[in-house]
């Protein structure tokens, strides 16, 4: 069976003002009953989007996004993840996921846990090309349901164990013509993990045996932007999440900047206001 439909709800509270985007959602559910079902949230917003805290006793889910950044909070703690990465859950963990900016949000509902994924609780797992590919074609209208769900076998084989520490091991010092992706992926995964890594291009460099024009041109090519745009990118998407929670001058140092002012003049330029309107408390005078 599949399941087709849009609905439009106000926008979630957040930065951008509450209400201040239409949120909608999209079903597709393919085999639902037993355990061999899937069930595929597409969520979009034209602004922050925040899908609050969940629990569920009933279906393990996989958050995946292919047009940013991903965060979520669980155990008081914040993570952030890629594009090339998903977010897995095991059933009964509470959790909520965040995107600062517009993009789609993929939810994936399971009721059987993958093979590769059977150890973990919460976790950033890879997850193949094919997989992602897949994930956007049946969640759309009109998909046959055997092929859908033969496609829900493909992707639960494509993901794997965490990226976490990928940087220092499969890359570095492997020919570059069996590498299975750029270096810019490769640095992207580290910094989205610690958006205050301090690493500089010329360091990435040595670090992955090629040049630093090679790493600029592989930022371009795979992100539209230099490696010091994307960086500053990534941090101030994980300052709009962290933020809800800590003081400015907290977030401004979590996120790499060396002193408060240049943080708030970045987030500033960026987003149009300052960031302590909405901040912890909004004790901070920035």
């Amino acid at each position: 069976m599949t399941l087709g439909g849009h609905f439009d709800k106000s926008g979630p509270a957040g930065p951008f003002g509450a209400g201040a985007d239409p949120l909608w959602v999209e079903e597709y559910g393919y085999g639902l009953g037993p355990p061999t079902g899937i069930l595929i949230l597409k969520y979009g917003s034209g602004g922050a989007l925040e899908i609050p805290e969940s629990r569920s006793d009933f279906v393990h889910q996989l958050y995946w996004t292919p047009d940013g950044m991903l965060s979520v909070r669980h155990a008081n703690r914040t993570e952030f993840i890629g594009t090339t990465e998903a977010l897995w859950v095991r059933r009964g963990v509470t959790h909520e996921v965040f995107a600062s900016r517009k993009q789609i949000i993929y939810r994936i509902c399971l009721r059987e846990v993958p093979l590769s994924l059977r150890s973990l609780r919460v976790a950033a797992v890879s997850a193949d090309q094919q997989s992602r590919n897949l994930i956007e074609q049946i969640a759309r209208p009109g998909q046959d349901e055997a092929e859908a769900l033969a496609a829900r076998m493909t992707i639960m084989a494509g993901l794997g164990a965490t990226h976490r520490d990928f940087v220092g091991r499969d890359p570095i010092g492997t020919p570059s013509s069996s590498r299975t992706t750029g270096f810019a992926q490769t640095i992207a995964r580290t910094l989205l993990h610690d958006p205050a890594d301090p690493t500089r291009l010329e360091e990435w460099a040595a670090r992955l045996h090629t040049s630093t024009k090679t790493l600029q041109r592989d930022f371009v090519r795979e992100f539209g932007m230099s490696y010091s745009q994307w960086r500053n990118r990534i941090r101030l998407d994980a300052a709009v999440v962290l933020l809800e929670t800590k003081s400015v001058t907290e977030v401004a140092h979590r996120v790499g900047y060396s002193s408060v002012p240049a943080f708030v003049t970045a987030f500033a330029r960026e987003y149009g206001h300052t960031p302590g309107r909405y901040a912890l408390g909004a004790t901070d005078s920035a």
